[in-house]
């Protein structure tokens, strides 16, 4: 099989089921970003960090392709001609966001309260996590925005929502880990 289809060279695209639709699309934009995502948090997970972070990303990204392809799948697409759920052993579940929601009550344990905004960076891994959590916030957008107008599996975007808070929290925990300085946001006077 080649890399290459030449199918798109005229700026149309194949969505799961085979609808074409052009590369700007909605749909193309919130799958595309899930997946800009996913490339980041690869990145996250090649820095050296607690083995059990990389376990916990290893899933997380496993979870973003399921994201990915719900998102590439429009409704009327969502059911073979023989009955068969296109998707059928994929899916979000509220067990995914339950470990997301668990990661976040551990490391949260070890973190002092949070009385200020943080400035992103004090370490290169820490300012991975950041630009990770941005990213997955316009995923989030994009997949609200695409449902405004089609159908969207609301899990799929509360998903989304706790992975940005679960970035967020891993940001401040690295930079714990990692000695890193958190810089203070002061507000002018």
């Amino acid at each position: 099989m080649k890399v290459y289809t030449k199918t798109g060279d005229k700026g149309t695209t194949a969505l799961f089921g085979g609808t074409r639709v052009p590369k700007d699309h909605i749909r193309i934009d919130s799958y595309g970003t899930v997946d800009e995502l996913n490339s980041y948090i690869g990145l996250i997970r090649d820095q050296e960090i607690d083995s059990h972070y990389k376990t916990i990303l290893i899933e997380i990204q496993d979870r973003l392709f399921t994201v990915g392809a719900i998102l590439a799948t429009p409704q009327e697409k969502e059911v073979l001609k023989n009955g068969e759920l296109r998707l059928k052993n994929l899916g979000i579940i509220d067990s995914d966001i339950q470990l997301l929601e668990n990661e976040i009550d551990k490391m949260e344990e070890s973190l002092p309260q949070m009385t200020h905004f943080v400035l992103p960076g004090g370490h290169p891994t820490v300012s991975h996590c950041h630009i990770a959590r941005c990213i997955c916030r316009r995923a989030e957008r994009l997949a609200v925005h695409l449902s405004h107008n089609e159908h969207v599996p609301e899990i799929a975007i509360m998903y989304l929502n706790r992975l940005s808070d679960y970035l967020f929290v891993l940001a401040r925990k690295l930079s714990s880990d990692l000695k890193a300085e958190e810089v203070k946001w002061i507000p002018r006077k």
